[in-house]
């Protein structure tokens, strides 16, 4: 009598040269899966929706920069051909040109975490960081925008340019380098607020009706609805006893 053998269409369970399953492995199914989730869609959805914000609010810096360059006053220069002095040693124009960079990056944190939240009203933490982060590159891209196109950081030749008495603009910096968080700062507290007054709610629980059961035993509360049972007969009195 001889053992059976192993079909051919059914490979061996101990055949070292068998295929793995489709998958890779005893869970290969179930983490595909779970890839495939609706939570895995969503957070990639998320994810990318935040990575455009970033970008966009990146690309803005352009605009405050060219604006902070507009706006910003002038600190006036003068030389003598020995050494360049202010023209106005009273002026403010210094601590202007910061002010107006902070003020403007307030404003343009505002107006994109108004737009974010227009856009996109379900919100996320994901849009929050991305503004975040979306505040801070566009403000060091204004910043540096700002200071490259306007005037020349070469004092000294500048001086020399013009000419001996005549006043020139200083180059424009920016000297409170904490402005550089207004943006991100405007941008969250903004995003905030409007998700706190205007975003989306839970809905309320629905909460059963109870009733507190007494020490004497009977629940408390109204009374059910309907007819009140018949009252129970009273109960017959027992037969007298058989004669013997």
């Amino acid at each position: 009598m001889t053992a059976p053998l192993t079909p051919p269409h059914q490979p061996s369970p101990h055949d070292p040269w068998q295929k793995p399953p489709e998958g890779g492995g005893p869970g290969g199914s179930h983490l595909g899966t779970l890839l495939r989730s609706p939570e895995e869609r969503e957070l990639r959805t998320e994810l990318r929706r935040a990575a455009l914000v970033a970008v966009a609010v990146t690309v803005a810096g352009v605009a405050l920069g060219l604006l902070w360059l507009w706006l910003a006053p002038r600190v006036p220069l003068v030389s003598d051909s020995t050494a360049v002095f202010l023209s106005d040693s009273e002026g403010e124009e210094a601590i202007g040109a910061d002010g107006t960079f902070a003020l403007l990056a307030l404003a343009f944190g505002a107006v994109s975490a108004g737009l974010v939240f227009w856009f996109h009203r379900k919100g996320g933490i994901a849009l929050v960081v991305a503004l975040a982060v979306g505040g801070v590159l566009g403000s060091l891209l204004a910043w540096q925008l700002g200071t490259r196109l306007g005037p020349t950081d070469d004092v000294v030749a500048h001086a020399r340019e013009v000419g001996k008495g005549v006043i020139f603009d200083a180059p424009l910096e920016l000297h409170a380098k904490g402005a550089l968080l207004a943006w991100s700062l405007a941008a969250m507290a903004v995003h905030l607020g409007l998700t706190a007054l205007f975003g989306p709610r839970d809905p309320e629980p629905e909460w059963g009706v109870y009733h507190s059961v007494p020490s004497g035993g009977a629940p408390s509360g109204p009374a059910p609805s309907g007819p009140a049972p018949a009252p129970s007969s009273s109960p017959e009195p027992p037969a007298p006893p058989a004669a013997g």
